[in-house]
C-alpha cells in the first residue's frame, strides 16, 4: 500500500524535499489512542509512541497529520517532526485550560452531518459551517436518516437557505437513498472528514460506503432520538474503492477557536450592514442611520440570524480576551525566567 493512497501529494512532497534529511521517512497518523498513535507509512501500518516535550506538553498532533519518522535501532520508530498542515478543522478544547483541539487535519472535504430527526438544528449547523470554512476544506452538508423523516424537502430547503452555495445531500444508510450521490467525493488520495453530533449516523455511513462493518455502531435512544458515543477515538479509514474517511467522536458542543474567515462567509451580509451604519460605533438601537435596524424593520435581515450573529460576536470577543490574558501571563512568566537566567549569568561572572 503506497503512501499516495493515504493522501501524500505534491504539497507534502515539496515540504519534504526542502526540509527533511536522509534517514527519515514520511507517515500519516490514521488513529489516535492517546499515548499511542497508529501510522500508515511505506512499511505498512505501525504503532508509535506520542512524543513528549521536556516542558511536559506533547507535540500538537492530530489524526490526518503527516509526520517525519526515524527508525532508531532497527526495531523502534519515533516521530521527529510534523509537516505543515494544508487544512485544519479545530475548536476550543473542553475543560478549564484554554487550548486549541485539532479535530481533523489535512482533509479535502468536510461532511457536516445532521440527522433528520430531533438532532436537526440550524444554529448548530451554522457553527459547523463557520469552522469548516475556517479550516480551508470544502464543506458539504449531509442529512442522514431520510427514512425517519416525512418532510425531507422542507428541511433541505431550510438548509439551502442557511448555507447558500454549499452542496446538500439527503441520505439513508438503511434504504441506500442518496449514497451513490456522495460517492463522487471519494477519489484516490482524497480525505473526507465526518463531523457531527452523537447518533447522527457517522459510523454507520462509513460502514455503508466501505461495504463492510469497519466501525462499531449502536442504536439511538427512542425517547429523545439521541445516540450514544459509538466512536471513541478519531480514525482515518482507507476505503476499498479509493479515498479516505476520517471518522470522529460526536461533539455535543462546538466552541469556535478561530472564525474570521468563517464569519465573513457565513455572515458577510450582516457584517456589510454593520459597516454601512452612519456611526462607526452604532449600537444598532435607536441611532439615526442604522442600516441594521432598517434591514430588520423591512425584513431584509432575519431577526433570528441577527441574534445568532450577536451571540457569536460576544462568544468570540470573550475568547479573544481569554487568549490575550493567557498570552500576557505567558509573557510575564517568560520575563521572570529571563530575569532569573540573567541574574545567574552575572552572578557567575563575578
Amino acid at each position: 500500500m503506497g503512501i499516495n493512497e493515504y493522501g501524500w501529494n505534491e504539497y507534502f512532497e515539496n515540504q519534504w524535499n526542502e526540509k527533511f534529511k536522509e534517514g527519515l521517512f514520511p507517515g500519516r497518523i490514521i488513529a489516535d489512542y492517546g499515548q499511542i498513535l497508529r501510522v500508515a507509512c511505506e512499511h505498512g501500518e505501525i504503532c508509535v509512541n506520542r512524543p513528549v516535550q521536556k516542558t511536559g506538553g506533547d507535540f500538537h498532533m492530530a489524526v490526518g497529520d503527516w509526520i517525519a519518522l526515524e527508525s532508531t535501532d532497527g526495531i523502534s520508530t519515533c516521530i521527529r517532526y510534523v509537516l505543515q498542515r494544508r487544512t485544519k478543522f479545530s475548536r476550543t478544547a473542553a475543560g478549564i485550560e484554554l487550548k486549541e483541539q485539532i479535530v481533523a487535519s489535512n482533509v479535502d472535504t468536510v461532511f457536516l452531518i445532521q440527522s433528520l430527526n430531533r438532532d436537526f438544528n440550524m444554529r448548530r449547523l451554522e457553527r459547523y459551517l463557520i469552522a469548516a470554512w475556517e479550516s480551508g476544506a470544502e464543506p458539504v452538508i449531509v442529512l442522514t436518516k431520510t427514512d425517519c423523516c416525512s418532510d425531507v424537502s422542507v428541511k433541505m430547503a431550510t438548509v439551502y437557505a442557511t448555507a447558500p452555495g454549499v452542496e446538500v445531500h439527503a441520505v439513508s444508510s438503511v434504504t441506500g437513498e442518496g449514497i451513490d450521490e456522495i460517492k463522487k467525493y471519494f477519489q484516490p488520495g482524497k480525505t473526507i472528514a465526518l463531523l457531527g453530533s452523537s447518533g447522527v449516523g457517522k459510523s454507520t455511513l462509513v460502514n455503508v460506503l466501505a461495504g463492510e462493518e469497519l466501525l462499531k455502531t449502536q442504536e439511538i435512544r427512542e425517547d429523545d432520538s439521541r445516540g450514544r458515543h459509538t466512536t471513541t477515538h478519531r480514525e482515518l479509514v482507507l476505503l476499498p474503492g479509493g479515498g479516505l474517511i476520517l471518522d470522529t467522536p460526536g461533539m455535543r458542543t462546538l466552541s469556535l477557536w478561530e472564525a474570521e474567515t468563517g464569519m465573513e462567509v457565513m455572515f458577510g451580509d450582516i457584517e456589510q450592514l454593520v459597516k454601512s451604519c452612519r456611526f462607526h460605533d452604532c449600537s444598532h438601537g435607536n441611532e439615526p442611520g442604522c442600516a441594521v435596524k432598517e434591514a430588520l424593520e423591512t425584513g431584509y435581515l432575519d431577526a433570528v440570524r441577527w441574534e445568532n450573529w450577536l451571540k457569536l460576536q460576544k462568544e468570540l470577543a470573550h475568547l479573544e480576551a481569554k487568549k490575550e490574558g493567557k498570552l500576557r501571563l505567558q509573557q510575564k512568566q517568560w520575563g521572570k525566567q529571563i530575569a532569573k537566567l540573567q541574574k545567574q549569568y552575572y552572578k557567575g561572572r563575578k
